[in-house]
């Protein structure tokens, strides 16, 4: 999975709510389009990932996602290799769930 294929970013893009924002491990806020732009540009590619310790809490039309990832990717030309604890918050619009918050860091 050298890079998301193009028909991955469309499924990104319907997941992701338009007004998200999530803190990636570098500290740094993004929006939707600067995380569909990493991808599609190339600047995030990930390798392999293998998900564990899923804890999943729903209050209504909101869900909160934890779960730590092994990653193995490249950001920025910098290797990752590790374990990341990464929290989505998901909301219920339409019959349609979208992330509309996160964050991940490293563990």
């Amino acid at each position: 999975m050298e890079a998301l294929k193009l028909g991955d970013i469309k499924v990104l893009d319907e997941l992701l709510h338009d007004n998200l924002i999530f803190n990636i491990p570098t500290g740094q806020t993004i929006s939707k389009a600067m995380d569909i732009d990493n991808y599609r540009s190339g600047v995030m590619t990930v390798s392999e990932i293998l998900t564990t310790d899923q804890i999943i809490k729903s209050i209504g039309d909101i869900s909160t996602v934890a779960v730590t990832l092994d990653l193995k990717a490249k950001y920025a030309g910098q290797m990752i290799d590790g374990k990341y604890r990464y929290l989505r918050v998901w909301k219920l619009f339409d019959n349609s769930w979208k992330v509309i918050a996160g964050s991940g860091f490293q563990i």
